[in-house]
């Protein structure tokens, strides 16, 4: 891990025992704004920002920035009461992917944000695996079932334990590398 990531890793574990987490505007663009400001402020000079660029990954190209804004509009307003629309929501913000780099960091504590309010449950990130997750987030534009089941028995009601939020950094940070452990 780079110095970049290891900066932007203890922002993130700062961002729980400093509180500020229980500022986030929760299943907003601005919530999900300040995540990514907290995570890489000082590390990008575009923290916070949407993109104003196209981007890709692979084969898959995101969102595009023409349409961008108008499409976030439509993902805040996704209902988020159940399971489902919640990882539908997770999902859409996925393929839009609103910042240059940092998506997925960003995306996920957004996310566990999102389960915690409504339904009183975060993800156990640690209990799953890279290559299952990757899989299931490539696929998931097309068909959410995969990434559900996936994420479903990983669910906890530790929503407040620091060390559940931790390793979910930890696990969060490890998927945005190149490389694998089974």
């Amino acid at each position: 891990m780079n110095s970049r990531e290891e900066q932007s890793k203890a922002n993130a574990y700062r961002l729980f025992d400093s509180g500020e987490i229980r500022r986030v505007e929760i299943g907003t663009v601005k919530g999900l704004q300040q995540i990514h400001q907290y995570l890489f402020d000082g590390l990008y000079d575009f923290a916070g920002q949407i993109r104003h660029q196209n981007i890709s990954k692979g084969n898959f190209r995101f969102a595009s920035s023409l349409y961008l804004r108008e499409s976030l509009v439509k993902i805040e307003q996704m209902p988020e009461t159940t399971f489902e629309e919640i990882v539908a929501k997770y999902v859409e913000m996925n393929v839009a992917h609103p910042f240059m780099e940092g998506n997925g960091r960003s995306g996920r504590i957004w996310l566990d944000l999102i389960l915690k309010k409504n339904l009183k449950k975060c993800v156990d990130w640690s209990l799953i695996n890279k290559r299952a997750y990757l899989s299931a987030m490539e696929r998931s534009p097309v068909n959410d079932l995969e990434l559900r089941e996936l994420l479903r028995p990983s669910l906890t009601d530790e929503i407040d334990s620091r060390e559940t939020f931790m390793k979910g950094i930890d696990q969060s940070y490890y998927y945005e590398t190149d490389e694998f452990r089974d």
